[in-house]
C-alpha cells in the first residue's frame, strides 16, 4: 500500500490586503466628538465657525459623515428617536440652529453658515434633503421653540434653493399630525417663506410640487373641515392659500361631476334622471349654474365620436344636441349661464375645424328650443363674443341677427 507524500508547509506566509478591501469602522460618535472640539473652540462667533468648518473638511470625512455633520450644526449633537445626544460630558455645540435666538435675523445668520459650507463642499447639497427627512421625523422630541427655528431655517433653505419643497411631504406623518405638530410647523414655514419671497412664490411652488393638493393632510383627522382650514391659514395671514385650496377643491368637484355625467350618458340614462342628479350634486357642492352648463356642454360633446367628413358632421351634431336640449335648458336660467354656453359653443367649433360651419345651426337649434334667448344671442354678437374665429362666426350669425332685430322692431311697431 503506497503512502502519500506530505506536502511541505510554508511558514511565515504574508497575505497582502488591498486598501480597497480594508473597511474602516463607521464611528459617528468619534466624528461628532472631533467636530465638537473644533466648534467649542470657535464658540458662538459664526465667522470663526465657518472658517473652522471650511478647514476641517480636509481632515474630517464630511462625505462619509455628512448626516452627523448636519445633526451637530442643527441640534448641537447626534439626532435620534430619543432626541439630541450630546458629546462627552453632556456637551452640545454652542453654535447650532437650536442655539440661535428665536428671531428670524438670528436664524438667517446660521443659514449663511450652511450656505458657505455647502458651496465649499458641493456634495453636501445632495445630503441635505435626506437629512431633513430624518430630522423632521424626530420633531416630536424637540421643544416648541426649536421647532419654530427649524421651520424658519427650512423655509430659508427652500427660498435659496438648498432644500426641495417636496421634503415637506414627510411632515404629514401620523405621529406628527395627531398632536398638531405638523400643522404648526408647516404654517410657520409658509409664513417665513411668504415674508422672504412673497405669497406668489409660495403659491407657485405649491402648485408645481403638488403640495396644494395635500394641505389637509397636515391637519388632525378631527379638524379636516373647511371652516378649520380657513381659520388656521387666515389667522397666519395666508388667505391666498385658502383661495388656492378652495379653487382646487372646486376643480375636483367639477371633475367628479363631469365623470358622473359622462357615465350617465354612456349608460343611456333618461334626461330627466340626469337633470335631477346634476341639480342635487350642484346644490350639495355649491356649484354655480354657469359652471354646471360649461361642464355639461363639454361632456355632451365629448360623448360622441364625430364623423371626420365636414358635410356629415353637421347632421350628426344637431341630432345629438337635439336629444339633450332639455338638459341644457335646465341649466341656462340665468343670463350668465346662457352667455357661458354661447362662448363654450364658439370655443368648441373653433377648436374642432369640422364644426366651423355648424356654429350658426347649433345656436339656431338652441334658440328654437328655448335654451338660448334672443337677448343673449344679440349680446354675444355685439360685445360678449371671444376672439376665437370671431370674423367667421359673426359673419355666420349676421343674417340671423338682422332677422332678430327686424322681428323686435315689428313687435314694437305692433305694440304702438
Amino acid at each position: 500500500m503506497s503512502q502519500k507524500t506530505e506536502r511541505p508547509v510554508l511558514s511565515g506566509q504574508r497575505i497582502k490586503t488591498r486598501k480597497r478591501d480594508e473597511r474602516e469602522k463607521f464611528d459617528t460618535t468619534g466624528f461628532r466628538d472631533q467636530l465638537l472640539t473644533g466648534l467649542i473652540e470657535a464658540g458662538t462667533d459664526l465667522e470663526a465657525v465657518s472658517k473652522y468648518l471650511d478647514s476641517a473638511g480636509g481632515k474630517l470625512d464630511y462625505r462619509r459623515y455628512g448626516e452627523t455633520l448636519f445633526d451637530v450644526l442643527i441640534a448641537g449633537g447626534l439626532l435620534g428617536p430619543s432626541g439630541v445626544t450630546p458629546g462627552d460630558g453632556g456637551v452640545l455645540s454652542p453654535a447650532c440652529v437650536f442655539a440661535a435666538d428665536n428671531t428670524i435675523e438670528s436664524v438667517k445668520k446660521y443659514e449663511q453658515v450652511f450656505l458657505k459650507l455647502m458651496r465649499r463642499y458641493k456634495y453636501l447639497e445632495k445630503m441635505l434633503d435626506e437629512e431633513m427627512r430624518k430630522v423632521f421625523n424626530y420633531m416630536k422630541r424637540f421643544s416648541d421653540e426649536d421647532r419654530i427655528k427649524l421651520a424658519r431655517i427650512s423655509a430659508l433653505w427652500i427660498c435659496n434653493g438648498s432644500m426641495a419643497p417636496t421634503v415637506l411631504y414627510c411632515i404629514a406623518a401620523e405621529h406628527l399630525v395627531k398632536d398638531n405638530i405638523a400643522l404648526d410647523f408647516i404654517l410657520e414655514v409658509f409664513v417665513t417663506w411668504k415674508n422672504e419671497k412673497g405669497i406668489n412664490n409660495v403659491i407657485s411652488a405649491l402648485k408645481k410640487t403638488g403640495l396644494d393638493m395635500k394641505l389637509t393632510e397636515y391637519f388632525p383627522p378631527n379638524k379636516r373641515t373647511q371652516e378649520y382650514f380657513d381659520k388656521a391659514f387666515m389667522d397666519k395671514g395666508l388667505g391666498e392659500v385658502v383661495k388656492l385650496q378652495k379653487a382646487q377643491a372646486s376643480q375636483e368637484v367639477k371633475k367628479d361631476l363631469q365623470k358622473n355625467v359622462s357615465d350617465a350618458l354612456a349608460e343611456g340614462k333618461a334626461v330627466k334622471e340626469i337633470i335631477n342628479e346634476v341639480k342635487d350634486y350642484s346644490v350639495k357642492n355649491n356649484l354655480a349654474e354657469h359652471e354646471v352648463i360649461a361642464i355639461l356642454w363639454t361632456t355632451l360633446m365629448a360623448a360622441v365620436e364625430w364623423n371626420k367628413k365636414e358635410e356629415l358632421v353637421a347632421e350628426q351634431a344637431l341630432k345629438h344636441i337635439k336629444n339633450y336640449t332639455s338638459l341644457l335648458g335646465a341649466f341656462t336660467e340665468t343670463p350668465r349661464s346662457e352667455i357661458t354656453l354661447m362662448l363654450r359653443i364658439q370655443d368648441f367649433c373653433y377648436d374642432n375645424m369640422n364644426f366651423m360651419k355648424v356654429f350658426q345651426k347649433i345656436v339656431l337649434l338652441l334658440y328654437k328650443t328655448d335654451v338660448l334667448s334672443e337677448d343673449i344671442i344679440m349680446k354675444w354678437y355685439k360685445d360678449s363674443h371671444s376672439s376665437k374665429g370671431k370674423s367667421v362666426f359673426l359673419e355666420q350669425m349676421k343674417k340671423f341677427i338682422e332677422w332678430l332685430q327686424n322681428a323686435e322692431e315689428e313687435s314694437e311697431s305692433d305694440e304702438n
